[in-house]
């Protein structure tokens, strides 16, 4: 009996081990399948920005206008005398001017040479050889949409020091930015950098002389003409993150339509630094030739921004060029010299005093007469391309061959 009931035992735990070897093992509970990080969207292609000026060939160029040196004589200021305005201004220089505005218009940044000093609203005003000029030049100057003015040059301290701070102040009180001549060493030390349609450019200025007046301090002015000092602050601007650094130099043998030997010595060192992108001249007063120069551009003489007539001996004083220069972005980052361009001017129409470009296109119709504006327009030619520019690509600018300007929108009235 006891063997029957343990052998029913054993056959219950068989049975029970049997059962259990039949079922199947429980499935582990399924681990989560990854799933991919969405995909940002792809980052938006930067705007393209052609700039002012010729048709950009990438998607980034900028322009840079420049004229030369404001050199005021009396007779350029007293025919445009008004009566005294309720900010103290006596004359309005913006029509003897005007004519530079189309121009200035089509060109990312505008640059000036301040030649001489700026006097006070109201002052005592003085030409050649001691200069002291009306205030109202920088009013005008911003009315035309100069951005910056250059101010290093033979005439910086005619009116010593308080003269050079009161230049400063009045370019300041008008929205231009300079650089040349300083108020202290701080300002001096400092690099002129202007972003325009996202390039930083860097002005770099020097003068040969001073007219024999001694500065208080050796920093007030950008002198002398030392190729050592320019490179070192255009060094500075690079590490500043500058994209393009221009030489301004204020140099040259008066009235001559060739560079000297300080011209193209100092030029050439300056651009066999690699640091510069494009050097120019003012002084001189007479247009000079543009020079190609290891694929970059030496322009050295612009003439005049304005002046009153000089004798016939030396007209050349009466004829200015306006530059325009059009810099492209390349795909590497670096930036390259696309266009340069040059506008042909004298400082007459209908008899009086007037900046009148006598381009071919003849913008401001005829300037003194029909011969008389060819003859400065192909003299003007035969100066610039004397030393192989036009070979190198530099043209005549001829406003009606650029794009039209943008149609501004009136701003509504926000009453």
């Amino acid at each position: 009996m006891r063997i029957r009931k343990t052998l029913a035992a054993l056959a219950a735990v068989t049975l029970l081990f049997g059962l259990s070897a039949c079922q199947a093992e429980p499935e582990p509970a399924p681990k989560p399948k990854p799933t991919a990080a969405p995909t940002p969207p792809p980052a938006p292609e930067p705007e393209p920005q052609p700039g002012a000026g010729p048709a950009c060939p990438t998607d980034h160029c900028t322009t840079l206008t420049i004229t030369g040196d404001m050199l005021f004589h009396p007779g350029l200021w007293r025919p445009f005398a008004i009566p005294t305005t309720a900010e103290g201004r006596n004359y309005d220089l913006f029509p003897l001017l005007e004519g530079q505005k189309p121009y200035l218009d089509r060109s990312d940044v505008s640059v000036c040479q301040q030649e001489t000093p700026l006097g006070a609203l109201g002052g005592v005003f003085t030409g050649y050889p001691v200069f002291n000029t009306p205030p109202e030049l920088a009013v005008a100057a911003a009315q035309l949409g100069y951005d910056v003015c250059t101010t290093a040059s033979n005439h910086t301290i005619d009116m010593g020091t308080e003269g050079l701070n009161r230049t400063l102040d009045t370019l300041d009180a008008n929205g231009i930015k300079h650089t040349g001549s300083y108020r202290s060493e701080a300002e001096a030390n400092e690099v002129l950098i202007v972003e325009a349609n996202g390039a930083k450019i860097a002005f770099i200025t020097s003068t040969f002389s001073l007219n024999g007046f001694e500065p208080e301090a050796a920093w007030q002015v950008d002198y002398p003409l030392a190729p050592e000092r320019s490179i070192e602050k255009a060094q500075r601007a690079r590490d500043l993150g500058a994209d393009l650094v221009i030489g301004v130099q204020h140099a040259g043998t008066e009235y001559s339509t060739v560079p000297d030997v300080q011209q193209t010595g100092n030029a050439h060192a300056l651009m066999d630094s690699g640091l510069f992108d494009f050097v120019y001249n003012h002084h001189t007063h007479s247009i000079q030739p543009i020079e190609p120069y290891n694929g970059k551009f030496i322009a050295y003489g612009t003439g005049n921004g304005i002046s009153e007539s000089a004798p016939y001996e030396n007209r050349v004083n009466n004829e200015f060029l306006l530059l325009r220069i059009q810099f492209a972005k390349q795909a590497d980052g670096t930036w390259t010299t696309n266009d340069l361009a040059w506008a042909p001017a004298t400082n007459l129409q209908n008899g009086g005093y007037k900046w009148c470009s006598v381009a071919s296109d003849a913008p401001q119709g005829v300037c003194q007469s029909p011969d008389f504006d060819a003859d400065v327009r192909e003299r003007t030619r035969a100066t610039v391309n004397a030393m192989g520019a036009e070979g190198a690509g530099v043209h005549e600018l001829l406003l009606t061959q650029d794009p039209p300007l943008p149609v501004v929108a009136p701003a509504e009235s926000a009453g």
